[in-house]
Parts: C-alpha cells; sequence; structure tokens
C-alpha cells in the first residue's frame, strides 16, 4: 500500500495534486465527509433517528453559541428535537451513497454501450446514437422526478431498499448518455490504431479487443466526468428529496433536512435550513473542484 501510494505521488498526476493547494483542500474536504458518512455511528454525538432519544422541549434549539442555545447540540435542532450536525451527518451518508450508486451504475451502462457503438459501428451505432438524443431531449431532473413519483405511487409501502433503487434509477436513466457519447467518441479513435489492427490481424476476438486495449485508453475522460457527475447526482438527489419524492422520510437525506428547514426559515430558526445547504455546496463544491483539477492533470495541455 505505502509503495503504491508513493509510486502515485511520483508520477505526473501525483506531482499535480502535491503543487496544486485547491486540490489537496478538496480532496481533504471530500475525505473528512466521506469518512464522517461511513462512521456515522461513531462519529456523531447523537443518532437523530432513534426516536427514543429525541425530546420535543428540545425542539428548534439555537446553536451552541447563541444565548438560548445548549452545549449538548452544537448546531442546535430541528423541529423534532434532533441534533442538526448529527442529522447532517447522517444525511451526508445517504445523499454520498445515492450520489455515487447513480453515477456507478451510468458509468457501467454508458461505457458498455459507447464502447459497443464506437467499435462496431453500422446500425448499432445509429440505433444508440439515436437513443442517446432522445435521452438529451428531456431535462434530466424532470426524468428523474417522472420516475421517482411513479415509483413511489406504484409501491406506496416499499421498503426502504426498494425506494433508494428506483431513486438510483431515476437519476442514472439519463446520466448514461454522456459517458456513452463521450466513450464512443474516443473509441472512433482508438479502433483505427495500430495496436488495434494489429490485434485483429493476430486472431484476437472483438470483444477481447474491446475489453482489453480500447478500453484502458478511453477512461481518462470518463474518469473526469465521473468526478463531476457525482456532484451533479448528489445535488440531483437533493433536489427530489426537497420536492418530496427522494429519500424515504425514515431516513431523510440532505435534500429533505433543507425542506424541513424551509418551513422555519422565515420564523426565525435558520439553522435548521442554512446548515444542510451549506453542507450540500461543501460537498458539492469540493467534488467538483477535484473534477477539474484531474481533467487538468489528465491532460497535459491544460496544465
Amino acid at each position: 500500500m505505502k509503495k503504491t501510494l508513493a509510486r502515485w505521488l511520483d508520477s505526473d498526476v501525483g506531482y499535480s495534486f502535491r503543487t496544486s493547494p485547491m486540490a489537496m483542500v478538496a480532496a481533504a474536504i471530500a475525505v473528512v465527509c466521506v469518512f464522517c458518512a461511513l462512521f456515522a455511528g461513531w462519529v456523531a454525538p447523537h443518532n437523530p433517528f432513534d426516536l427514543s432519544t429525541l425530546e420535543l422541549s428540545d425542539a428548534r434549539l439555537p446553536p451552541a453559541w447563541s444565548a438560548e442555545g445548549s452545549r449538548k447540540y452544537l448546531l442546535g435542532t430541528d423541529d423534532q428535537g434532533r441534533d442538526i450536525l448529527s442529522a447532517l451527518i447522517y444525511g451526508a451518508r445517504i445523499s454520498l451513497v445515492v450520489g455515487l450508486a447513480s453515477v456507478l451504475l451510468s458509468v457501467v451502462v454508458g461505457v458498455a454501450l459507447g464502447l459497443l457503438a464506437g467499435f462496431r459501428g453500422g446500425w448499432i451505432d445509429a440505433v444508440l446514437m439515436r437513443l442517446c438524443d432522445v435521452m438529451l431531449s428531456f431535462p434530466a431532473i424532470l426524468v428523474a422526478l417522472l420516475i421517482a413519483g411513479v415509483g413511489r405511487a406504484l409501491f406506496p409501502n416499499a421498503h426502504e431498499s426498494l425506494a433508494f433503487g428506483v431513486l438510483i434509477f431515476s437519476i442514472s436513466l439519463t446520466g448514461w448518455v454522456q459517458y456513452a457519447r463521450t466513450v464512443r467518441g474516443s473509441t472512433l479513435v482508438e479502433r483505427n490504431k495500430e495496436y488495434v489492427q494489429a490485434a485483429r490481424v493476430t486472431g484476437v476476438a472483438p470483444l477481447r479487443i474491446m475489453r482489453k486495449h480500447v478500453l484502458p485508453n478511453v477512461m481518462g475522460p470518463v474518469m473526469v466526468l465521473a468526478t463531476i457527475q457525482v456532484a451533479t447526482a448528489i445535488i440531483t438527489e437533493a433536489t427530489l428529496s426537497f420536492l418530496g419524492v427522494g429519500a424515504p422520510p425514515t431516513s431523510p437525506s440532505l435534500g429533505t433536512l433543507i425542506r424541513v428547514g424551509n418551513d422555519y426559515l422565515f420564523s426565525g430558526e435558520w439553522w435548521i435550513t442554512v446548515f444542510p445547504g451549506l453542507m450540500l455546496v461543501l460537498i458539492a463544491l469540493s467534488v467538483n473542484l477535484l473534477g477539474d483539477w484531474l481533467r487538468d492533470a489528465l491532460n497535459p495541455r491544460l496544465r
């Protein structure tokens, strides 16, 4: 592990990372957020979803530094007496899981279809690209809203795992298109190069050529796009949850917390919605900055 890390730090990408303060700060923020989300049960001071520990008398308490605040709740409480800091940690875990899972599904589907369209060409390429054109004609948020809403209507009493599955599918339904078009364009360039022609002459199967030779050489743009799309997926999930068709109410994400706090924003309880909003902005900004750095690091012309 140490040797692998040392080799990476000595590489061109590692050097670019070490000499970019913005990338290092963004990576540190992202690592802290992911760590807190993964180990929410140990990091969070309270379990905001344990109903037996909630006290309605502690509802809508301001942050600890306010005159009416309590040291027990550093960032205050919401309308149900839940600790805002703990709710942020647990909510970030849900947002990150949904965002990462939806991007992973989009990458798998988009890369596979884009690789097939670019390498095989012909009617397969034409059909897949027209399908991409159709998907791009619909706003992604509206498609996700439609699928998530229909899924909730069809399965009103569904288990949380099914509800999250529908949510991930709804975000991925239009997300794969960008990966398919990106990989197709790169594959059209790679398939005419000498190493691919040599593999064909030696009798290597087309599937093996795509998997072993072409795929590793088209993954650079996909990694950059996937990094940036994680932030987009998290914001899309927050939007759906804010509209009431995202994460289940029993497992609220950052978007749900913002929606709950929005009802109390103009009555003076600003912390209920401001802190979840800041957490969402912090996660999305750090991921976007990492994506920008990765784009520059993998393309020497942009350094």
